[in-house]
């Protein structure tokens, strides 16, 4: 038996996820505030929160839970509030980095992945000294919306098929 390739290993992903968390920015430098379910508009971005981009690749950020687990162990600490870290929506039980360049989809929504997001100066009054290196390698993903919906905490998170 042939060894699949390694675009046919990234073809697929037997593992889901599920939304932990999702936290919307009402305002520049606002905390985010937690909610149960939002609504992600295509094209443009969650609504409710400032940082709605249309046609941008920048439309709402994702972060594994598992990687905020990480960061708080660098940092000596049990846990890391999720809306410390900017980024809109927690997701855990998927590789986030697996869904670079990709179509997903959270419950009824159509995601792609548009590239990385990195921590920014930010993480360091955040999360105390080191934050911003405990968070480097642990930023998560940004993404653009491909199809609205609503998007609410327990949602599966999946890959799509190529042709979706």
């Amino acid at each position: 038996m042939a060894k699949p390739s390694i675009a046919e290993l990234e073809s697929h992903m037997p593992q889901t996820g599920s939304v932990a968390w999702i936290g919307i920015r009402p305002g520049v430098r606002q905390p985010l505030i937690a909610v149960e379910k939002v609504e992600a508009v295509a094209g443009t971005g969650l609504r409710g929160d400032h940082y709605d981009n249309p046609g941008g690749k920048r439309q709402l950020t994702l972060i594994q839970g598992e990687h905020l687990d990480a960061a708080a162990s660098i940092l000596s600490q049990s846990e890391i509030d999720p809306g410390l870290t900017r980024r809109n929506i927690v997701v855990r039980g998927i590789n986030l980095q697996a869904l670079k360049e990709r179509r997903f989809s959270i419950g009824e929504v159509v995601i792609e992945a548009t590239g990385d997001c990195v921590p920014c100066s930010r993480m360091e009054e955040n999360l105390g000294t080191g934050g911003y290196n405990a968070m480097c390698g642990h930023g998560g993903i940004t993404a653009r919306i491909v199809s609205s919906g609503h998007i609410s905490v327990g949602d599966e998170v999946k890959l799509l098929p190529e042709n979706a």
